[in-house]
């Protein structure tokens, strides 16, 4: 089975080793937001569709700044899968594991992670060809140790996570030493309350890439 997530964008996303998981309330911070990221060394972000706003912000960026990973998140039916796929995304992603939705993916050639907690949530997945997965909500289903037990009898598969929820400049760097983390995501980057605010997002950018370099030894 072809995999869900193409493995060539599945290695540059594991590059850069964060996703910026972002909310947008208007269309015209997406792209100075965009800026912003990349200033700081974050070249993938996830515009979830949390608000009317998020898939106009999407065609802006890639409109405007082509060179940013520009994927969409918080998918939850096939609808929303054909929306994004016409916005331009260059991949989708789920809080948990809904097979329809996966299917619709694969059908309109998105790249998908969907969301998994459990190990039934990872078979699942496995099912639908899926070897990138979103954890999620990380810190409150255990964190990395949790992480790491319910990864451990799928570890030959050679699956790759992106841990979301309660990650920070603090305990990210705890994450991305494990071989299965392939990137982390990063709402903590550009939370709403701080869109406008570009220095402060391109610094806590530029923190979290430093990290990243230290640890993956990228240049």
């Amino acid at each position: 089975m072809k995999p869900a997530f193409d493995p060539e964008l599945s290695a540059r996303i594991e590059t850069f080793g964060v996703i910026a998981v972002l909310v947008v309330d208007r269309a015209e911070d997406a792209v100075p937001l965009a800026k912003s990221l990349l200033a700081g060394g974050v070249g993938v972000m996830e515009l979830t569709l949390r608000t009317p706003a998020a898939l106009d912000a999407l065609k802006a960026i890639r409109a405007s700044v082509p060179e940013m990973i520009a994927g969409v998140g918080t998918i939850l039916t096939p609808a929303q899968v054909q929306a994004a796929k016409d916005a331009g995304a260059a991949f989708g992603v789920a809080p948990g594991m809904n097979p329809r939705v996966l299917a619709s993916a694969r059908e309109e050639g998105l790249s998908f992670a969907p969301g998994i907690t459990t190990p039934s949530d990872i078979e699942a997945a496995l099912e639908c060809g899926c070897r990138l997965l979103k954890f999620f909500p990380c810190e409150a289903s255990g964190g990395l140790p949790y992480l790491k037990n319910i990864a451990a009898p799928y570890a030959h598969l050679g699956l790759k996570y992106v841990p979301l929820g309660g990650l920070n400049e603090k305990n990210m760097a705890g994450y991305l030493s494990e071989p299965i983390v392939g990137a982390l995501g990063g709402s903590w980057l550009a939370p709403r309350e701080l869109i406008g605010d570009w220095k402060a997002i391109t610094a806590r950018c530029a923190a979290a890439s430093e990290i990243i370099a230290s640890l993956r030894k990228i240049s």
